[in-house]
């Protein structure tokens, strides 16, 4: 009897263990899509800015300005997207 208890005791040790192990790494990578997410954040303020220049510039210029803003959509896309696989 004591055998079993005993191994029922340390199968009880090492489940506490994996999930204190899990939640450490649950708050690394909340705090990693955090940073993130701020990231993204500032990106998204910046498409926001090019948008509102896209409007009032010039024909030429507007298309430089569209390529730029392509481009940062596209990256803001793909940082959601890796926030997305974390959670």
């Amino acid at each position: 009897m004591n055998d079993v208890k005993n191994r029922i005791k340390e199968t009880l040790n090492e489940l506490k263990q994996e999930r204190d192990e899990l939640k450490v790494k649950l708050r690394l990578a909340k705090m990693q899509a955090g940073d993130e997410w701020e990231k993204l954040e500032d990106q998204l303020e910046k498409l926001e800015a090019k948008t509102k220049e896209l409007g009032s510039a010039a024909s030429d210029a507007s298309q430089g300005i569209g390529a730029a803003a392509k481009l940062l959509a596209e990256e803001i896309s793909s940082g959601f997207n890796k926030i997305r696989k974390h959670l």
